[in-house]
Parts: C-alpha cells; sequence; structure tokens
C-alpha cells in the first residue's frame, strides 16, 4: 500500500495510532524531559473529516478548547490570554508571557502578508477558484528562521496544510515534522479539518477528504497508563454515534460574533442564556459553539453547568462535557443519538 489507511471517523484514526505505538514501537526517545515512544512516519486518512471527534470517555477531550483554537486560528492572533484560559499549559511555551509563536498558527494561515496582502488561506481559495486542479494551494506553518534548538519552547508542530479540489470536493493533507498522539493528534485535527470545511464553504465544494502526516508520532511515557485507559475503553464498549452536521461556512460577520461574544465569556463582561442565544444573528451550528463557551465559563467558576445551558447543548455536547467534567453537568440520556 503507497497510500495511507483510511478510516472513518477519528475515533477509528485515534484508536489506532495509540494502539500501534504502545503496543510495537520502533524507538525510544528521551528529550526536554519529555521520554516518550515513537514511530516515524505515520500517516493515515479521514473519509469523513466531520465526525473529528474522538468519542472516547477516557480521553476527556475539552471540546471548549477544541473550538476556541479554532476561532484563535481564524481570528488571526496569537497572544497567551485567549488559548491559555482553555489550556493553561500552553502559557508555559511563551517566552514573554504575552505572545505564542510556533503555537500560533493563526498569523500565519489568516494573517495578510506578502505584495498582494492576501492571508495564505485567501491566496489558497484564490489559487483554487483560478485553477480547480492546482497543486499550489498550500499554507506553510513552520517557518525556516524558527529558533529549533532546546532554548526555544514554542516551535510550530505543523510544516504545511495544503487543499486540493478533486472530484469536486476539497481535500485537505497536513503535514507535520511531530506530533504528541495523545493531546496535539487531536486538536490539530480539529482545527484542520475545521479549516478545510471552512474552505470548502467558501469554494461552494463538498468536503472530501483529509490525510495527516507525521514525521514523529509519538507517545509520552508519562502518558501510557492513559492510553491503556483509552484503548481498554475502546475495546470493551462501541463508541456511542452522534450525527455529525456539516458546518454552515463562516462569514466575517460570523467571526465577529464569535470573538466578541467569546471574549465576553472569557472576561466574564457577559453571559449568555440559551434563550439569548438563539436571538444571535448566528446559525445554530455556531449558537452551539457559544453555548460550549458559556458553559465552560460556569465550570471554570467552579459551578455546575445551568439547567438551561444544558438543555440546550446538543447530545453529543453534553456527553464530551460530562465525560471531561462529570460533576459539572450530568450525561445526556440517551447516552448517543443514531449518526
Amino acid at each position: 500500500m503507497l497510500t495511507p489507511d483510511e478510516f472513518d471517523t477519528f475515533t477509528d484514526a485515534y484508536t489506532a495510532v495509540l494502539r500501534r505505538i504502545l503496543t510495537d514501537p520502533e524507538y525510544e526517545t528521551v528529550g526536554r524531559g519529555k521520554d516518550g515512544l515513537e514511530i516515524p512516519n505515520i500517516s493515515f486518512r479521514l473519509t469523513e473529516p466531520t465526525r473529528r471527534t474522538p468519542w472516547l470517555a477516557k480521553r476527556r477531550s475539552n471540546i471548549a478548547f477544541n473550538y476556541a483554537e479554532l476561532l484563535w486560528y481564524v481570528g488571526g492572533r496569537a497572544d497567551v490570554a485567549t488559548i491559555s484560559y482553555y489550556a493553561p499549559r500552553l502559557a508555559k511555551l511563551s517566552t514573554d508571557g504575552t505572545t505564542l509563536t510556533g503555537t500560533a498558527y493563526g498569523p500565519r494561515l489568516f494573517g495578510p502578508g506578502g505584495q498582494d496582502g492576501l492571508s495564505q488561506f485567501d491566496r489558497c481559495i484564490k489559487a483554487l477558484r483560478q485553477d480547480p486542479d492546482s497543486k499550489r494551494a498550500a499554507m506553510v506553518i513552520m517557518h525556516p528562521h524558527e529558533p529549533i534548538g532546546v532554548d526555544n519552547p514554542d516551535v510550530a508542530c505543523t510544516l504545511a496544510l495544503q487543499f486540493m479540489l478533486r472530484g469536486g470536493r476539497l481535500h485537505a493533507t497536513g503535514y507535520m515534522r511531530g506530533n504528541d498522539a495523545v493531546i496535539g493528534l487531536l486538536g490539530d485535527t480539529f482545527a484542520f479539518t475545521m479549516i478545510q470545511e471552512i474552505a470548502a464553504r467558501h469554494l461552494g465544494v463538498e468536503l472530501g477528504t483529509y490525510t495527516h502526516h507525521v514525521g514523529s508520532m509519538h507517545i509520552n511515557v508519562l502518558d501510557r497508563d492513559k492510553v491503556t485507559a483509552i484503548l481498554a475503553e475502546a475495546d470493551s464498549r462501541p463508541a456511542p454515534q452522534f450525527p455529525a452536521p456539516p458546518m454552515p461556512g463562516l462569514s466575517d460577520a460570523d467571526l465577529e460574533v464569535l470573538l466578541d461574544w467569546e471574549s465576553a465569556l472569557r472576561t466574564g463582561d457577559s453571559e449568555l442564556t440559551a434563550e439569548t442565544a438563539t436571538e444571535l444573528p448566528l446559525s445554530d451550528y455556531w449558537q452551539q459553539v457559544l453555548l460550549i463557551f458559556q458553559a465552560y465559563q460556569q465550570i471554570q467558576a467552579g459551578h455546575p453547568v445551568t439547567a438551561d445551558i444544558t438543555a440546550a447543548l446538543t447530545p453529543a455536547h453534553r456527553w464530551l462535557l460530562a465525560a471531561r467534567w462529570p460533576d459539572r453537568i450530568p450525561s445526556p440520556e440517551p447516552a448517543a443519538q443514531p449518526s
């Protein structure tokens, strides 16, 4: 086989990667206090990129962080304050306590640059509109001038993200220098398939496959027990199946509303009720994201998620929040809906 293994869902791809590294690693690595188990050059393909969430309770996915990171990227931001609210560990990667460099893909993907003043994302959309068969719609993320020595804690893990329009569908490929298979793999796949879907809506085409290539796929030794628990869960019962609704698109106006509300909820300047959410000029899809941010605000404050927010969330989002914070929100009943 010269092409990557295909999986319908990220749950299946994720468990396959974890199982291979845990049971049959090729190398043991030592570096920056993170001893690891490694397999070089792992690839996989998702045939349905909208099914980008791993339905594994033991993984305890942080869906609030996943959506926040996406908006942080698309908004072209690099500030520590926003993203560390959802993932405090990222603050340790900043050398000045204010901004992130390698981790902050937003300015590189969505910030204006070059003689045409376009972002790399907009330049790719333009290229594919002019030449649907183009092989040049690629966005470079890791820069050649980034310091790569041990003194720099924040180097981009992603080399590039590429779009290809084939058969009336937009396919995407992520090229990684390295991925932590437990943490980074989930976040990168989620964000890149969301960006792929945003691009497909801009082009007015169907979503194609997503392929992920990684130079160094690894598990930190400290995460070995967690991986064992995740795989035991996968082996003991089938993952719940939730619908994976297509994204309706993300306009500049949508993004402005989302970023304004994210900031207001994160800083505590505002609160969102289920009724207020329905009045926002956003589709149900993006209203759900803000409801997740409101739930996260309540969780961060040490409170249970209120009944109106709980009821307004989809069963899928309630399941994810309950898996992460079981003492803050009840699990949905029934546990899952047919996909």
